[in-house]
């Protein structure tokens, strides 16, 4: 077990950037007045078993059809660099149907734990240690609480103009994230 301050930090922003929780923040306001009481810990508690299941199921799940973590991680830097785009552009290139409930379904998958983030933990598994990881999805999923349970205080706060600029500049982020994934594990497979 190798304790790294550095890829906890550095795989707890990737995630951070990709799960957008801070950005999501109007569609959680929006859940909210939809269906009243949203379930903050419950939410919660279940992406962050979600990602954790996955992060070590995933590997398995693509040894069985046959691809490796690189192959994954590739194809993850482009959904990567796709959701940086939308957040940069303020575009939706892919369009959810509106939920009904803000239960588990909307909130803890696909929102927390949706496509991104499950391609970004197996891209992040080819590069640090398993142990930095579940420490860095365990801060993202205590900040997400955080943001759940006060994200009416938290727009009023910021203001649709401050969600934004977080929203853009997380996009960017994500933008050189995807390049680096793609770069690094490009070269692994040819």
């Amino acid at each position: 077990m190798n304790i790294n301050a550095k890829e906890i930090f550095t795989a707890g922003m990737i995630l951070f950037a990709v799960i957008d929780i801070v950005g999501n923040i109007p569609v959680i306001i929006s859940l909210r007045k939809k269906v009243g009481h949203i379930q903050s810990g419950k939410a919660s508690i279940v992406s962050c078993f979600i990602m954790i299941g996955f992060l070590f199921l995933g590997e398995e799940i693509l040894n069985l059809i046959g691809i490796d973590i690189n192959s994954f991680a590739v194809a993850g830097a482009f959904i990567i660099f796709f959701l940086a785009i939308e957040m940069v552009l303020g575009i939706n290139l892919y369009k959810d149907d509106a939920p009904e409930t803000a239960s588990i379904v909307p909130l803890a998958f696909p929102m927390i734990a949706g496509a991104g983030t499950m391609t970004s933990l197996l891209s992040l598994r080819a590069e640090f240690e398993v142990i930095n990881i579940i420490i860095a999805i365990v801060i993202n999923i205590i900040i997400v609480y955080v943001i759940l349970k006060s994200s009416k205080k938290i727009e009023s706060i910021l203001g649709a103009s401050g969600i934004s600029i977080i929203r853009k500049v997380f996009g960017v982020v994500l933008l050189a994230i995807s390049v680096k994934l793609f770069t690094t594990n490009i070269s692994q497979i040819i």
